[in-house]
């Protein structure tokens, strides 16, 4: 077995961990998941707060001891360190291509990701914290995620993926919430439009998430 080019900190269930994760598998790059135990605190340590500041993971380090946080920053560097290797066109192969993943990506982080993460947090992660769920912001964040999922029912009725007829890492972006919420009785059928639920089931069916979902069933 090829040694691990690059280091990840974090749990394999964090969305934000699977989303650096399923990129390393789309471009084969090999990587060691190193666990960071949040509940005793060691994201809080001297020495990792040296890889992330904000004491939150993923944390990253490759072989040219580069440290990297925050996952779509090192989604877009690991796709241009490495865009000889594995799925070339992950990130663009010009400048029209990259700008449009671009686009998809921000719509992703402001539009998606933040009714999505709200919605993760309160159906999957409060009851298995014994937290108790705040209706209100689930009925809120349902109502924002339904209006943002119309847009995407709309240009997926155009395009195959978000930002063209390629799988990218616009789409690559959302699988970590989506698959939490799919999961979700009380938000699948948020996905359930015709082109949105092709999509899901496309990008979902990927090997490299695939095994993304394999490691979080061992952990």
């Amino acid at each position: 077995m090829a040694a691990p080019t690059v280091k990840v900190y974090g749990p394999p269930m964090s969305t934000a961990v699977s989303r650096v994760l399923a990129c390393l598998l789309e471009k084969d790059v090999n990587f060691q998941l190193l666990p960071v135990n949040m509940s005793k605190g060691e994201h809080r340590t001297p020495e990792f707060l040296k890889l992330h500041p904000f004491g939150q993971v993923p944390a990253f380090q490759d072989a040219d001891n580069v440290s990297l946080f925050e996952s779509r920053a090192i989604c877009r560097y690991v796709c241009d360190k490495y865009g000889d290797k594995g799925n070339r066109d992950l990130y663009g192969s010009n400048p029209l291509a990259k700008a449009s993943i671009d686009q998809w990506l921000e719509a992703e982080g402001q539009n998606f990701n933040p009714p999505s993460s709200t919605l993760v947090f309160q159906l999957a992660f409060a009851p298995r914290m014994k937290i108790k769920q705040d209706e209100g912001a689930i009925k809120q964040s349902k109502e924002k995620l339904a209006k943002v999922l119309d847009v995407y029912e709309k240009r997926l009725g155009v395009s195959r993926f978000l930002a063209g007829d390629e799988f990218s890492l616009a789409d690559l972006s959302h699988l970590p919430n989506a698959h939490y919420l799919l999961a979700a009785p009380d938000a699948a059928p948020l996905f359930s439009s015709p082109n949105v639920a092709r999509w899901w089931d496309e990008i979902s069916s990927r090997d490299s998430w695939k095994k993304v979902v394999d490691l979080q069933r061992g952990a």
